[in-house]
């Protein structure tokens, strides 16, 4: 990393003695600010510890004398040095008049976003967070410049306080290509957000501090207009937002929702729960712990959904090494066995990695313990407050036979699944080799879904009523074959085919098969591995009895390949093609 801080030009604004203090000190050049406070001793802090500078107290004037020498206060008692990044902010007493200065250290740091460039890269919209100086806006400075001058994309930066590009009518060249909007007064940032939108014509909108409602509200507006946002908020993690009524549209916003009778039994849950609104405003969410080790929620609508179930989301977390290189682990609760006694394990990613996690990741369901969050539980709460606490607190039971494991979309587990031409051995064969969540049922309104042959519904009219009207859905298979009646399966249950050689799944065609069958199926596989697969040339099988071939048929589409039968009986035989 490069960094560029101008220390000097603030030093020269503090008392003398102070000023040789801090030029020789030996710590200078990780020093975050100096707070100067009427009838105090002078300190200095840094990262992990503070110090006094003197032991005479701060007089008026030393105080007069450094407002002298930086610009204006503005309406945010803010003020700057004119081409740096240092920030001078003011403490009033009740008349107005300034009895107490803190000089931040403004620093530009080249390089420090190469835990996300994979994700700023991506023109989703990022939300910063992360608690006072931990070094958000250095971040969203950097963020800047690299969607300027590395992806040569129309940046505007809204800078409220002049603490991202600057004191001055000039920008800092820290920012790179990028434009600045100044903010005559903070109250009107969302204005000049709109503004922006309407007059420049950006690709990339960089906002700093989103704290009211009206900002969140322009956020929402910048998004939908397809412009890339990149803005920090107040608020350490996801869960602050949810619970900040002013702020939580940022992440699609919460409303209570009342739901049936049948709908609250089937999801085991209470009439009244909590949902998310809409799709958040930001995309992907980075809560930024130190500033080496930030997590990524690469999914903000995933995260608060999970929250607000009751269960602990599965984010990415990203730290860097002093070499530079990127570590990225995804922490998951994996269930073993299906008894519900979980264990946790750290999963490491490669860096910029895609691979998808959960259920979509080892073929295998993953349980998520609840969310164990402290929290203050003040008196007097509304019911909306109660909802959302016991929306974090709801434990759920991951037991298959207890009902309380939600499915991909909300549903208890195990799936309660409605056959429909289907043959129901195969189905039967399909759960128990496969270990499936999943339960047979012939009552069409405890059903949680329809699996039914396509032929059969194109020519069941009522059936597709009856659906509609319990807003069942149907899922159609063209055959009732064991490959088309597995992936069936996990698609309703939102869990990846495995790799073409699964043991269970060849189990499955070779289930109850005799001597003949078996020597065929084998054939069968090992043409297709050993010749059509590696060395992409079709294969023809010896001839086979109508029955045998059919079984040769169900193996090849399990490895998502194409056969037919050619030549006439009793040599009538089948021909692989490769992919």
């Amino acid at each position: 990393m490069t960094i560029t801080e101008d220390l000097q030009k603030l030093l020269d604004i503090l008392p003398q003695d102070l000023q040789k203090k801090l030029e020789n000190h030996p710590k200078g050049d990780i020093l975050v600010e100096v707070v100067l406070d009427l009838g105090r001793r002078p300190e200095a802090r840094f990262p992990y510890a503070a110090e006094y500078l003197s032991e005479t107290p701060v007089t008026q004037a030393q105080i007069d004398d450094c407002i002298q020498r930086v610009g204006n206060f503005g309406g945010d008692n803010r003020a700057g040095i004119e081409q740096t990044l240092h920030r001078i902010s003011a403490i009033r007493n009740r008349s107005g008049k300034i009895i107490g200065l803190t000089c931040r250290v403004g620093r530009a740091v080249f390089g420090t976003i190469a835990m996300i460039r994979d994700l700023v890269e991506t023109g989703q919209s990022i939300l910063m967070l992360g608690r006072p100086g931990v070094g958000k806006t250095t971040a969203l400075r950097e963020i800047a410049r690299v969607l300027a001058d590395d992806l040569h994309k129309r940046v505007v930066i809204i800078d409220t306080s002049n603490e991202i590009a600057g004191d001055g009518d000039v920008a800092h060249p820290a920012i790179g290509r990028a434009r600045r909007m100044q903010v005559s007064q903070p109250e009107l940032q969302h204005q000049v957000m709109i503004e922006a939108v309407e007059n420049h014509m950006p690709e990339v909108i960089v906002i700093d501090e989103i704290g009211t409602e009206l900002e969140a509200l322009a956020a929402r507006t910048i998004a939908e207009r397809g412009v890339q946002l990149v803005g920090t908020a107040h608020g350490n993690q996801i869960e602050n937002l949810i619970k900040n009524p002013t702020l939580s549209d940022l992440v699609g916003g919460i409303q209570a929702v009342t739901l049936g009778d049948d709908e609250a039994r089937r999801r085991g849950s209470q009439k009244t729960v909590l949902e998310r609104k809409a799709p958040p405003t930001f995309e992907i969410a980075v809560e930024m712990l130190e500033r080496q080790r930030w997590v990524v929620h690469e999914s903000v609508a995933d995260t608060v959904d999970t929250l607000l179930r009751g269960r602990q989301p599965t984010p990415q977390t990203r730290t860097v090494d002093d070499h530079g290189k990127v570590a990225i682990v995804r922490q998951l609760a994996v269930v073993n066995g299906g008894n519900g006694n979980g264990h946790v394990t750290n999963v490491e990613e490669s860096f910029l990695s895609a691979k998808p996690n959960g259920w979509r990741s080892s073929g295998q369901m993953v349980a998520l313990p609840p969310l164990s969050l402290d929290r203050e539980r003040p008196t007097g709460r509304s019911e909306f407050d109660r909802l959302l606490d016991e929306s974090f607190n709801y434990s759920e039971s991951f037991d298959f036979a207890s009902r309380k494991q939600a499915g991909p979309n909300g549903e208890d587990l195990p799936l309660h699944i409605y056959p429909y031409g289907v043959s129901r051995h195969q189905l039967e064969q399909v759960i128990n080799v496969l270990t499936l969540p999943v339960i047979l049922t012939k009552d069409l309104d405890s059903a949680d879904a329809i699996l039914a042959l396509r032929s059969h519904v194109k020519n069941h009219a009522k059936l597709r009523q009856m659906a509609k009207a319990r807003h069942v859905p149907i899922h159609v298979i063209k055959s009732s074959t064991i490959p088309q009646i597995t992936r069936s399966l996990r698609r309703l249950l939102n869990i990846d085919d495995p790799d073409m050689g699964d043991d269970r799944e060849l189990q499955l065609l070779l289930h109850n098969g005799g001597d003949d069958e078996m020597d065929a199926l084998e054939e069968a596989r090992l043409a297709v591995e050993q010749i059509v697969i590696p060395k992409g040339q079709p294969v023809e099988l010896l001839p086979r009895s109508s029955q045998v071939r059919k079984m040769q048929h169900e193996l090849v589409e399990h490895y998502r390949l194409k056969s037919d039968s050619f030549g006439d009986e009793p040599n009538r035989r089948l021909r692989i093609y490769p992919a």
